[in-house]
C-alpha cells in the first residue's frame, strides 16, 4: 500500500478517536514525537488493542497525509505492570510527562528513546524492600536528570554559575556550602536568590548522579539518607518549572509518598 513502512516506538498516550478508535502518541528515535491512527483499536478482541501507554511496539504504518493509520502492531516489551504501586506509577509518568516537555514532532533526539526504555527498565525491576525503602525515588530522580541532559537542559552541577569556575566540593569540611539558584544553576558565591544551601556532600551526590549508574555504597546500601533525596527532588521540580515553566504533577506525588 501507498506510503506502507515499519517503525519502533514506545507509546507514551493514547486518547479515543471516533467511534472505536484511537489516537496514540508514540516517542521515535528518528522521529521524535509523531501521532498514529488505529482504527478499531477499542473494539473488543481488536488485533490493534495493544497500542496502550508504556508500551514499546513495532507498527507497521501506511498512508500519504499527516496523520498515518495503524495496520499491525507488535508488542516489543510492555510496561503496563508499573502502575503496581504509587511510586513505581508516579516515576514513569514523570518521565512521559518530561517527554512531552523536551521532545517535539519530528524532532530527532539521538539516544532520547533508549535512556528512555534504560530507566523504565529500572523501574519495572524494582521490588520494594521495607517500609523505609527510597530507592524508587533515587531511580526517578536519575531519570530525569539523565532525560533534561539529553533535551538539553542539564542541570549545571559542574560549574559555579556566577564565576565559571569547577564546583569541587572539599568532603569533610562541614562548614563549606554551595547555593542554588532556579534560573541559573549552583554558585559558591552566597546569593540572595538562592533558594536552597548545600553542602560538600549533597553537590558531590548530585554531581554523581550524571553517571550512568546510581551511587551504591560498597555495602551495597543507597548514597545519601532520604532527606537529602527528597531535598534533589525538590531542586529537579523548581529547575523543571524555571526552564520549562511547567510542574510535573508526578513529581508533587512521588514528593507527597516520601515525605
Amino acid at each position: 500500500m501507498s506510503g506502507e513502512s515499519r517503525i519502533e516506538g514506545l507509546c507514551i498516550k493514547a486518547s479515543p478517536l471516533g467511534e472505536s478508535g484511537r489516537l496514540i502518541t508514540v516517542l521515535t528515535d528518528d522521529q521524535g514525537i509523531i501521532r498514529l491512527a488505529a482504527p478499531g483499536a477499542r473494539r473488543p478482541k481488536s488485533s490493534l488493542a495493544a497500542a496502550t501507554p508504556l508500551t514499546y511496539l513495532s507498527f507497521q504504518i501506511f498512508g500519504n497525509r499527516s496523520l498515518k493509520s495503524v495496520r499491525q502492531i507488535k508488542i516489543i516489551k510492555s510496561y503496563n505492570g508499573l502502575g503496581k504501586n504509587i511510586e513505581c506509577l508516579a516515576a514513569a509518568q514523570a518521565i512521559t510527562e518530561l517527554t512531552f516537555l523536551l521532545v517535539g514532532n519530528n524532532d530527532k533526539q539521538q539516544s532520547y528513546l533508549s535512556c528512555v526504555l534504560i530507566h523504565l527498565d529500572r523501574i519495572y525491576q524494582y521490588k520494594n524492600e521495607c517500609e523505609e525503602d527510597f530507592k524508587m525515588l533515587s531511580m526517578s530522580i536519575q531519570s530525569l536528570i539523565h532525560l533534561l541532559a539529553l533535551g538539553g537542559i542539564n542541570i549545571p552541577v559542574n560549574f559555579c554559575c556566577k564565576t565559571g569556575e569547577p564546583i569541587i566540593p572539599p568532603l569533610g569540611d562541614w562548614n563549606w556550602q554551595c547555593y542554588y539558584l532556579p534560573n541559573e544553576g549552583f554558585s559558591t558565591i552566597e546569593d540572595k536568590e538562592s533558594i536552597l544551601k548545600l553542602n560538600a556532600s549533597e553537590i558531590a551526590l548530585l554531581q554523581r548522579l550524571l553517571f550512568p549508574e546510581l551511587p551504591i555504597k560498597s555495602n551495597g546500601e543507597l548514597l545519601g539518607p532520604k532527606k537529602v533525596w527528597v531535598k534533589i527532588l525538590s531542586i529537579i521540580e523548581s529547575w523543571i518549572s524555571a526552564q520549562l515553566e511547567k510542574e510535573l504533577s508526578s513529581l508533587k506525588m512521588l514528593r507527597d509518598f516520601y515525605l
